[in-house]
This record gives structure tokens, C-alpha cells and sequence, in this order.
């Protein structure tokens, strides 16, 4: 009975951390490509996790946008950027500890974790 009872707390103490974990692991800085029509553009993302909120910032040789209304959620994340007069949403997930797959109205990226 102390057995099962000792399994039962470890299985959710192991399932709690990686909860943590996930909730942690996209702080840092992020990149991807993009083929638009007048060529390919370097993104950089910055990611910052805390207390379940994302902040940060985008990145590219056009400038920076800070993110808005960012929230993280397990694996997945959500945020908001305005450019002009728009807003662009964005909802992401960890795929891996050096990928995550971010989609939003203009597609879907692949981001890779740069080793800082």
C-alpha cells in the first residue's frame, strides 16, 4: 500500500517538473528564415518566461516589435505582435528543447534555439 502510494507521488512530482520544464524552456533567443518576394529574411526571436507569461522581442534587419499579450501554457504559447496597423497572432509549441513550431495567419515557422 506504501508502495503504490510512494509511485502515485513520484509519478506527479515527475509530471509537475515537466510542466515546469516546458514552461521554462522557450526563455532565450530564437531563429528562423522566411522566402518572401523580395527574398529571404533572418528572424530573431527573444523570448523571456515568467510566471507564466511571455515577453520579448522580434527581430529582423527591419527593426524590433516587442511582443504583446504573451502567455505560456504547458508546451504551448501564445502572443501578439502589432506591425502598422495590424495585429498579428501567433500560437506556438514546444516541439523539441531546439524547435518550436509557431503558426500564425501568415503560416507556420520553424524556430531553432541559437546557443548563446
Amino acid at each position: 500500500m506504501i508502495f503504490k502510494k510512494l509511485s502515485m507521488l513520484c509519478f506527479f512530482l515527475v509530471i509537475a517538473s515537466m510542466t515546469a520544464y516546458a514552461q521554462s524552456d522557450i526563455t532565450g533567443k530564437w531563429k528562423t528564415t522566411l522566402s518572401g518576394p523580395q527574398g529571404e529574411m533572418e528572424l530573431t526571436f527573444n523570448y523571456k518566461v515568467e510566471n507564466g507569461a511571455l515577453t520579448g522581442t522580434i527581430a529582423s534587419q527591419m527593426g524590433e516589435i516587442p511582443l504583446e499579450n504573451g502567455k505560456v501554457d504547458g508546451s504551448k504559447f501564445s502572443y501578439d505582435f502589432a506591425i502598422q496597423d495590424m495585429t498579428v497572432s501567433h500560437k506556438g509549441e514546444v516541439v523539441s528543447t531546439d524547435e518550436l513550431k509557431v503558426v500564425s495567419q501568415r503560416g507556420e515557422m520553424k524556430l531553432t534555439r541559437v546557443e548563446e
